[in-house]
C-alpha cells in the first residue's frame, strides 16, 4: 500500500478559501456567487473565470467519498486565471462543492490506507446523490443540491460539462453522454504518463461501446440495462441536463488507489461461473453487515441519521445486484469481471464502515468486532488488487490534462 505523504484533500473551506483569493486577485475576471444552499444549510458556491459566452462548467464533490475532484478545481482555478489563451473565448465555470453536506461527514482529508480511507466513510443514499436524485426521486422532491446544480447548467449553458469522480480502488476511465473525437489518445498518453492504470471495462459503463481504451459513449438509443437492481438512469440525471444547451457532460474518474488487473482485455474464460461466485460473495458478505445491524437494532438511534440511511441503502442493493450477476451473461473480458468483484467487494465494506461509525460514536459493544471486519475486507481488498497508491498531485494532473482535453476537442466550431 503506497503511502501518503504530506499531502490531503482540500476541504469545502479551502476551496472557498481559493475562490476568494481568486478574486480578490483578479476582481475583473473572477467572480464567485453562491447557486444554492444544501439540506444542512451549507452554501453551494460557482466560481466563473473569464466573461466568454462559450463556457465549461466543472463540477467536483457529486459524491462525497470521491475527494480528488476539489483538488483538481483548486488547480484549475489557478491554471485558467494563469493562462490567458486558457480564457481566448471560452469561460471556466466551477461548482466548488455539489454536496457539502456529504462533504461534511465524509471525513478521510488524508487516508494513507484502505482502512483510514473507510474509517471516515460516507456517501449518501442514491436519492441524496445531487447528479442521480433526478432518477430516484418523484417529481416536485428534487434536493436543494440538484436544484443548485441544475441552476448552474442553466445559467451557464455550457458547450461541456466536466464532473470530476474518483474511484478508492481501480483504474482511470471517462464516460461521454456524446462522443468528443480524439478524446481517447490525450487521455491514454496522459495515464500511462503518470502511471494510473486504464479500467478497460467498468461496471459504470457497462453496454456503453468504447470510443478507445477507458473512453466510453452513452449509446444513441439508450443505456442497456445490464443490471436491472440498479434504479439510476443517465438520461434522466444532471449529465443529461446540459443537452437541452446543445453541451454534453464527461464524467471523469481517476483512482486513489491504483490496480493494473482492470486493464486486462483478454476474454474470461468463464464468466457466468465467475459471476455466479462474485453474486454468492457479495450475499454472504453483505449477510454479515445485516446481522450487524439486527443485532444492535434496539440500540440504534431513532432520529434520521444520515450515515445510517446510506448504509441501508447500499446494503440493501447487494441481494438484488446479486440476482443481477446470478442471471445468463454473454462473453466478458477479465478487466470486466474485476472490475464487478470490486463493486461487489465495497458496497457492503460501504455499508459496514458507515455502520461502524454510528456504533464507535455510541459506544457500542458491537462496535469492535465489526472493525475488525472493516480492517479484514480492507486488507483483503488491497491484497486481492495489489493497490498501489496514485500520488494526490498525479491523480489531480491527470483529470486536469483530461478536462483540458475535452474542453479543446468538444468546443464548437473547432
Amino acid at each position: 500500500m503506497g503511502q501518503l505523504t504530506e499531502q490531503r484533500y482540500p476541504t469545502v473551506a479551502d476551496l472557498v478559501s481559493t475562490a476568494r483569493w481568486a478574486t480578490e486577485r483578479w476582481p475583473s475576471t473572477a467572480a464567485l456567487r453562491r447557486i444554492g444552499t444544501s439540506r444542512g444549510g451549507r452554501p453551494i458556491h460557482l466560481l466563473s473565470v473569464g466573461h466568454a459566452r462559450r463556457a465549461v462548467l466543472v463540477v467536483a464533490g457529486a459524491h462525497a467519498n470521491e475527494p480528488a475532484g476539489g483538488a483538481t478545481v483548486r488547480h484549475l482555478i489557478q491554471r485558467t486565471l494563469d493562462d490567458r489563451e486558457l480564457r481566448t473565448g471560452t469561460s471556466w465555470h466551477f461548482v466548488l462543492c455539489a454536496d457539502p453536506d456529504g462533504a461534511a461527514l465524509h471525513d478521510a482529508p488524508a487516508p494513507r490506507t484502505l482502512v483510514e480511507y473507510h474509517r471516515g466513510f460516507f456517501r449518501p443514499a442514491g436519492p441524496e446523490q445531487p447528479e442521480w436524485a433526478p432518477s430516484l426521486v418523484p417529481p416536485g422532491r428534487t434536493p436543494p443540491e440538484t436544484r443548485a446544480l441544475e441552476s448552474a447548467i442553466d445559467r451557464v449553458r455550457p458547450y461541456l460539462q466536466v464532473s470530476l469522480h474518483s474511484t478508492e480502488l481501480g483504474g482511470s476511465w471517462v464516460q461521454l453522454t456524446r462522443d468528443v473525437p480524439g478524446l481517447a489518445e490525450p487521455f491514454a498518453k496522459s495515464a500511462a504518463e503518470l502511471h494510473v492504470p486504464l479500467e478497460a471495462d467498468p461496471v459504470d459503463a457497462t453496454g456503453w461501446p468504447a470510443a478507445g481504451p477507458g473512453v466510453h459513449v452513452m449509446p444513441a438509443a439508450g443505456p442497456t440495462v445490464a443490471f436491472p437492481s440498479m434504479p439510476d438512469e443517465a438520461r434522466v440525471s444532471t449529465w443529461h441536463h446540459v443537452h437541452r444547451y446543445g453541451g454534453l457532460t464527461a464524467v471523469v474518474e481517476v483512482p486513489m488507489w491504483a490496480s493494473e488487473v482492470v486493464g486486462d482485455c483478454t476474454p474470461h474464460p468463464a464468466p457466468g461461473r465467475e459471476l455466479r461466485a462474485l453474486a454468492e460473495r457479495l450475499r454472504a458478505d453483505a449477510r454479515v453487515v445485516a446481522a450487524f445491524f439486527e443485532e444492535t437494532a434496539d440500540r440504534l438511534p431513532a432520529v434520521d441519521d444520515a450515515l445510517l440511511r446510506a448504509a441501508r441503502w447500499a446494503l440493501a442493493l447487494a441481494p438484488q445486484l446479486a440476482d443481477d450477476w446470478s442471471r445468463p451473461q454473454p462473453d466478458a473480458t477479465t478487466a470486466y469481471l474485476r472490475s464487478v468483484e470490486a463493486f461487489g467487494r465495497r458496497l457492503p465494506l460501504r455499508a459496514a464502515a458507515m455502520l461502524l461509525r454510528v456504533l464507535e460514536d455510541r459506544g457500542d459493544s458491537a462496535a469492535p468486532r465489526l472493525e475488525r471486519v472493516v480492517a479484514r475486507w480492507c486488507d483483503a481488498f488491497a491484497e486481492r488488487f495489489r493497490a498501489r497508491w496514485v500520488p494526490v498531485e498525479h491523480q489531480v494532473e491527470h483529470q486536469a490534462r483530461t478536462v483540458l482535453a475535452a474542453a479543446g476537442r468538444a468546443r464548437p466550431g473547432r
